[in-house]
């Protein structure tokens, strides 16, 4: 069974859900396919394994060490909305020093040629802040003014965070599960569900896409649909003017790769750079125990953020407060202080005092070395080259929470092992081919008509969380679909009015 649409986008996150509705918004006849289940407010519970089974990717591994002694746990959005479903609202704008490590990284370029930067993204930015309703969050809960005590004592700063929560935000402390009462915004609250209870955009969830459909025309490869599993067992066709694969820069390049581009493109420069500059964000949670209760379950997980060590040469970390994982999570990801998971009693112990630990999220920068590839079944492997200075950097944002936690107050300190849920850069944006999978409007520099529009497309790791990027690029990105300077697309309608500004 085949059928033909403008555009087909795979993957309905931070970058797909934000392509599909913004080009549904303009008229354009888009279909989104997400491989997990569409699920919306009513659904969501605070059931931590019901929701991590409902709305999460299994947690997939990373080697971080050549000899396997060392791997990074990452996270990810299975679910309409993907990440944004389940993530902390946190909105941040790229630094001008994140910028530049993308110019030296693959240079991608704005319309006249010089490199991206701040001032090119400003609008999208802007428009996106508006949709989500980004607002300061200076309700601190008590938690937040106890850790402030650890920060003041060492002479640094702790700042409120921007976020995409409204003023329904009760901080119930259940983000990670799904926003029961919708005041958390995401691609499926905001950009996704208005279009698609007013018929202008074709949702259809439990759908796995097999691959994209390529083929040579007048001597150039170009992207013609994608072949899906409809959630039956039974394999669509889909015929698109455009592809846009958002699966996340964990899935997209495996997909890509499983389509065959690689050995389609000839082993181009740039289609070895499919799955290549993988960034992961490597994270930790750090806990501290404290006399009273804390209740860090109770909060909206990120409250405040602390930025004096953002740049690589101020130590390349930032920490934000205050947050607890739930008691599974909690549990399962603790570690002794050589990396061993904490076990018996100490385990015990810890688990029995969670009201009293209070948390802080510390993420480090990371030198994009990470790799995505695939095994003899075609799954994906995920593998890094630490670097001597990472490790540095990771040891050093840990002693950093641990000295705010203990003059904060705290009596004893424990941690995770390392996590991520910012992967970027897999099939990064650039102007040079030899570095890049896509081009700087995000299209295939082998395949016309084929475009990556998510974090994938991030030359290098943001110091910040990302998915306020990933929006304003995928913003970027449906204008330049639409505008259709290359005559892709089947029609040219107008601007629905009211939506695209």
């Amino acid at each position: 069974m085949s059928e033909q649409v403008e555009v087909v986008v795979v993957g309905s996150g931070a970058g797909g859900g934000v392509v599909a509705g913004e080009l549904a918004d303009r008229g354009r006849q888009v279909v989104l396919l997400e491989t997990g289940p569409h699920l919306t407010a009513p659904d969501f519970t605070r059931f931590e394994a019901k929701a991590t089974h409902e709305l999460w990717w299994p947690v997939r591994l990373c080697r971080m060490r050549a000899d396997g002694t060392e791997f990074l746990g990452m996270v990810a959005g299975r679910c309409v909305g993907g990440g944004t479903t389940i993530n902390t609202k946190v909105a941040f704008r790229a630094r001008d020093h994140d910028f530049d490590k993308w110019a030296a990284a693959s240079r991608p370029v704005n319309g006249a040629g010089e490199p991206l930067g701040e001032e090119d993204l400003a609008p999208c930015y802007e428009r996106v802040e508006r949709r989500l309703g980004v607002r300061r969050r200076d309700d601190w809960p008590p938690s937040v003014h106890t850790v402030k005590r650890g920060f003041d004592a060492l002479g640094a700063s702790l700042e409120s965070v921007d976020a995409y929560t409204d003023t329904n935000c009760m901080k119930c402390g259940s983000c990670l599960q799904g926003c029961a009462t919708n005041a958390g915004k995401s691609t499926l609250n905001t950009y996704i569900h208005d279009a698609w209870a007013t018929g202008r955009l074709d949702l259809r969830a439990g759908c796995t896409v097999q691959r994209v459909l390529v083929e040579e025309r007048d001597g150039v490869l170009q992207a013609t649909g994608v072949e899906y599993d409809d959630g039956t067992g039974e394999t669509r066709t889909l015929r698109a003017d455009v592809v846009v694969v958002a699966a996340g820069a964990l899935s997209t390049p495996g997909l890509l790769m499983r389509s065959g581009i690689p050995e389609l493109a000839g082993d181009s420069p740039a289609a070895r750079q499919i799955g290549q500059n993988l960034g992961l964000h490597p994270a930790r949670l750090v806990y501290g125990l404290f006399d009273e209760r804390q209740y860090c379950d109770r909060v909206y997980p990120i409250t405040a953020h602390c930025l004096d060590h953002q740049r690589d040469e101020d130590g390349g970390f930032v920490v934000e407060a205050t947050t607890i994982q739930d008691p599974i999570g909690f549990a399962t990801t603790l570690v002794d202080e050589d990396g061993t998971p904490r076990w018996g009693q100490a385990l015990v112990d810890a688990v029995d005092r969670f009201p009293y630990w209070l948390g802080l999220f510390v993420m480090a920068n990371d030198e994009n070395n990470a790799s995505v590839s695939l095994d003899e079944t075609g799954q994906e492997v995920y593998a890094k080259e630490t670097e001597d200075h990472e490790w540095e950097r990771f040891e050093g944002a840990l002693d950093f929470s641990r000295e705010v936690l203990l003059a904060a107050g705290a009596d004893r300190v424990v941690w995770t092992g390392l996590l991520t849920t910012h992967v970027q850069g897999s099939c990064r944006m650039g102007s040079d081919p030899a570095k890049s999978a896509v081009d700087s409007n995000c299209e295939s520099h082998d395949v016309k008509r084929l475009f990556v529009g998510d974090g994938s497309v991030v030359p290098r790791t943001l110091s910040v969380n990302p998915s306020l990027t990933i929006m304003a690029l995928a913003t970027r990105l449906a204008d330049h679909i639409h505008a259709d300077a290359p005559g892709y697309l089947t029609s040219r309608p107008a601007v629905t009015a009211g939506r695209a500004g």
